[in-house]
């Protein structure tokens, strides 16, 4: 049997295999990371996506946005959906980062910190927890944190990192502690195309899975009928 960390490193070299091995590129500055990250809180990609470019167009800087009423940010943003809470958070966020920064709208600052470093400093930031500021770590940054997103925390319980009780919070520190640093970015990129493609929550693709001789939710189901989710292990 294999332990944890021997796991993680087995499910990242098969998919590797499958997929190639994921190189890691910056994919925004770490406060426009932060800010697309708000956005996307309970809505579909496509509409965050869109809320982010309406925002960016609506306004020509972010002291803009800090500076405007709060009501014409919520307008801008309104198609990623719970724009009445996320416009004065994401207003909240930068005048944070100003009074820490001497008035700067930036959080490049955030490359001289260490990784723990980093880390406390955006969960001190208003309505900023662990998803978020792993987000911003691992994509903007390339520090070696999982962001523990539903594809991740779900396909990682039904390998059997965990158990599914512990919740996605927890779930972070779990991961952190498992997973070798080297592979963490590719680790959290396989899951999230893994548990899209394959391991669904619904109807998991067990038949197509190169990791199903190292499932534990596989062993546990193998005999039920069409593989189906039993529904306490649905999301």
């Amino acid at each position: 049997m294999l332990s944890p960390p021997e796991l993680a490193r087995e499910v990242v070299r098969r998919l590797d295999a499958l997929h190639g091995r994921p190189v890691w590129r910056q994919r925004m500055p770490p406060l426009e990371e932060l800010v697309a990250c708000i956005l996307s809180q309970h809505t579909s990609d496509s509409n965050s996506w869109r809320a982010y470019q309406r925002l960016r167009e609506r306004f020509p800087s972010w002291q803009a946005v800090m500076d405007a009423p709060t009501e014409e940010v919520e307008e801008a943003i309104r198609p990623g959906g719970l724009a009445s809470s996320k416009a004065p958070r994401i207003q909240a966020v930068l005048r944070a980062i100003a009074e820490h920064n001497g008035g700067a709208l930036s959080l490049d600052f955030l490359q001289e910190m260490d990784t723990d470093s980093a880390r406390r400093y955006l969960l001190g930031l208003p309505g900023v927890g662990p998803k978020t500021a792993a987000i911003v770590l691992c994509f903007s940054l390339g520090r070696p944190v999982i962001p523990v997103d539903t594809h991740v925390f779900r396909v990682s319980w039904r390998l059997g990192f965990f158990d599914r009780k512990v919740g996605e919070a927890k779930a972070h520190d779990l991961l952190q502690q498992i997973v070798p640093k080297e592979d963490i970015y590719p680790f959290h990129v396989h899951l999230i195309r893994h548990g899209r493609q394959v391991c669904k929550a619904q109807r998991p693709r067990c038949n197509q899975c190169p990791l199903a001789d190292l499932c534990a939710y596989r062993q546990r189901t193998i005999d039920a009928p069409a593989l189906a989710v039993p529904e306490q292990f649905a999301k």
